[in-house]
């Protein structure tokens, strides 16, 4: 370890060492809490930002992490103290958590900026807690480390291998056609998430900790240990070792999350055959940043990146723990380096390249050789065109071939209830090439932007064997989902983006090749229903909803709010202390 700071120059020395009232207050109450000087003076102060809650499943098991960091923290001559933090859950939040990601983003630069913390350990990794810890603290820049809740355990019903989400969403069809028994859905739900930890498809809350890692920010690895190894324990003790080193070291974020940094963790995400909600996520990661990644940028590493982790719902067979079994993402990452910038610093302290060495894959059906990926191209694909003049993402792996160059009549909905009624409605109008198309479910029509864009196959197509079909939204769908959905269309429709423009019947075509999507209509009659069109109302009146809709940006700009983003202002410096 390279010492830079002494004592004396720590942020919490600010606090706790002037010789005058305001700070003999602040030790009199530390005192109040039963610590003497000896505990917090002249050591560095970790805050464990907690995002634990009986609320949220996906980190059940993080009391006994934090006492697992702090573990950690005392060991390296730190002092630690735990600040619980909004705990944004995916499973129970209405109507989407994906409102509260700013708010949480918001809530932890605060956190680390009006108190005397001199680094950070951030828990998380439930879909939007990532993205959401990650922000706040590359705004607050003091040296911070991520500590992943990791996946849970493999779910298992009547000898079958479940995913998380993915498996619920091919049951709730065969359900829906009269093929699964009350009985056999019973079992089903009580075996499709067995334990603590994320989802154990390589769905949103994977994907995100995985970038996270591939950018420099955990632990090396870290991503990949299943919630309820013994391993995820020793791996939260390091992390507080290590942060107390981040300290004296003075290794901030800004050193670590660089340009190459987020390149790479681009690279990994399309490697892994990545959710689609890491559009939305990674580039307001980046701009936090000041790291100007795009959609165009996106597209480009999807065209040249091969997916290579064989894990659903992308791949066919396995699930993350299979995945750690097989290596992890240290192992991925190390069959794809020749595409990475390995001169990257990372928390270790050493670069990625160091980091990597001696990385082995022990299974290559489930980490694939670049000569045999499991799709030649990467998880991702962005389209363009007169319905998405902005953007538009798609999912290429996890939809049937057929429908990669598609073209049909549009049905289309106005809303969810709307078409949650129509879908179960045996007598609907459709057809395998009926093109169903969702919108007002964007960043402000939904509100919030929830996953609502795996619209569910109708039950006419269903009896009839079918399992796909092309949808189109507005909104995001969720990362363990499949089939051929065009999500994040941008201009959304709620503030008049071309998809409010569709009728029933136009015809619509997607050309995934040559990533265009479009509606086969004249332009005058565009002008006419564009001229025609009203604003809907308001979806909040008051509250955090009403500063959401005035603030948040659009899909292609990773919906953060406008305010928060490095181009508007330079960030607050630390508080005056009186």
């Amino acid at each position: 370890m390279t010492t830079t700071k002494k004592p004396a120059d720590l942020r919490s020395a600010r606090w706790f060492a002037p010789d005058d009232l305001r700070s003999f207050g602040h030790r009199s109450r530390m005192m109040q809490l039963g610590y003497s000087e000896a505990d917090f003076m002249g050591r560095p102060i970790i805050g464990i930002l907690n995002t634990w809650s009986e609320l949220n499943s996906c980190h059940s098991h993080f009391r006994e992490r934090a006492a697992d960091v702090k573990r950690g923290v005392l060991q390296a001559g730190g002092f630690p103290v735990e600040l619980p933090s909004l705990s944004v859950d995916e499973s129970f939040t209405k109507p989407t958590s994906m409102l509260y990601r700013n708010l949480l983003a918001i809530e932890t630069e605060e956190q680390i900026r009006s108190h005397p913390l001199d680094g950070v350990v951030l828990m998380g990794g439930c879909d939007k807690t990532t993205p959401g810890l990650v922000m706040g603290a590359l705004t607050a820049g003091v040296p911070m480390i991520y500590l992943p809740a990791g996946p849970m355990l493999r779910g298992n019903y009547a000898g079958q291998k479940l995913g998380s989400g993915s498996d619920a969403w091919k049951y709730w069809d065969e359900r829906r056609a009269g093929n699964i028994t009350e009985e056999q859905w019973q079992g089903l739900q009580g075996g499709i998430a067995r334990s603590a930890g994320v989802c154990m498809t390589m769905g949103t809350a994977s994907t995100m900790t995985a970038i996270t890692d591939a950018m420099g920010l955990t632990l090396p690895g870290a991503s990949s240990v299943p919630a309820v190894d013994s391993g995820h324990q020793r791996m939260a003790a390091d992390c507080g070792r290590r942060i107390v080193d981040m300290v004296w070291e003075d290794l901030t974020p800004d050193r670590i999350v660089t340009e190459a940094a987020v390149r790479n963790a681009a690279i990994v995400a399309m490697a892994t055959g990545c959710s689609t909600n890491a559009v939305v996520h990674l580039i307001a990661m980046a701009r936090r940043a000041g790291v100007d990644l795009t959609l165009d940028d996106l597209d480009a590493l999807g065209r040249t990146t091969p997916l290579v982790a064989n894990v659903r719902p992308s791949g066919k067979d396995y699930l993350m723990e299979d995945f750690f079994y097989a290596g992890g993402l240290r192992a991925l990452m190390k069959q794809i380096e020749d595409r990475l910038d390995l001169t990257a610093m990372t928390v270790t302290g050493k670069t990625m390249g160091e980091n990597l060495e001696g990385a082995k894959v022990f299974n290559d059906d489930v980490i694939r050789p670049l000569s045999n990926p499991v799709y030649r191209e990467g998880s991702l694909a962005v389209l363009r065109g007169n319905l998405c003049p902005d953007g538009a993402v798609i999912k290429p792996a996890a939809c049937d071939p057929k429908y990669h160059v598609h073209e049909g009549p549009a049905l289309v909905f106005d809303s969810y209830p709307e078409m949650k009624a129509a879908v179960d409605d045996e007598n609907l109008d459709v057809t395998p090439d009926t093109v169903m198309v969702l919108r007002n479910a964007g960043p402000l029509g939904g509100p919030g932007f929830p996953e609502w864009g795996m619209l569910p196959i109708p039950k006419a197509l269903i009896k009839q064997g079918h399992r796909d079909m092309l949808r189109i939204s507005d909104a995001r769908m969720s990362g363990t989902s499949y089939g051929a959905c065009v999500l994040h269309v941008a201009p959304e429709s709620y503030v008049g983006g071309p998809l409010a423009l569709l009728k029933t019947g136009d015809i619509v075509r997607m050309d995934l090749p040559a990533r265009r999507l479009d509606m086969l209509v004249d332009e005058a009659e565009l002008e006419a229903r564009r001229a025609a069109w009203k604003a809907p109302d308001p979806r909040f009146e008051r509250g955090w909803g009403w500063m959401f809709s005035r603030h948040v940006t659009q899909a292609d700009k990773g919906c953060d709010f406008d305010y928060l983003e490095r181009g508007f202002g330079p960030a607050a410096g630390e508080p005056e202390i009186f």
